[in-house]
């Protein structure tokens, strides 16, 4: 779409409130799935984190909480036996989690399940979901943490 005279490109915090509004509306879909496979959103959000295996201070991170709380919802996840935990060749005190099979399959039945989700993707035809993409690849970079 392009700008033209009477229109005027949304402002940084604009766009900060479109994303915001997005991504919360995207987690709550997330959230609302991860329950039905029996998941806290913190839970399912670590299986997500962890598909290649991680140190668990690098998984508190991604979850943006403290390492005592990972313990906790990695604990939940060996136990269900959606991740595991094993010592870090280098370094015997630092413990490295993974996704298990069965781990994949309930984070795979969790994306699909996200109904809300896929049919707001689906309203969109496949220039703009390209569009979309494209945009966020270069967003993500900047916004990541470094």
């Amino acid at each position: 779409m392009a700008t033209t005279a009477s229109t005027t490109a949304p402002s940084a915090a604009d766009l900060m409130e479109s994303m915001a509004a997005v991504g919360a509306a995207y987690f709550q879909d997330f959230a609302a799935a991860a329950a039905r496979h029996g998941l806290s959103s913190s839970q399912a959000k670590a299986l997500k984190a962890v598909q290649e295996p991680v140190p668990m201070r690098a998984l508190a991170g991604r979850l943006g909480c403290d390492a005592s709380n990972v313990t906790g919802i990695v604990d939940r996840l060996e136990a269900l036996g959606l991740a595991h935990r094993e010592a870090a060749a280098g370094d015997r005190r630092v413990k490295i989690v993974g996704i298990t099979g069965q781990g994949r399959e309930v984070l795979d039945l969790i994306r699909s399940d996200m109904v809300r989700t896929h049919e707001a993707f689906a309203s969109l035809d496949p220039e703009q979901r390209t569009a979309l993409q494209q945009l966020c690849r270069q967003v993500l970079p900047l916004l990541a943490e470094r």
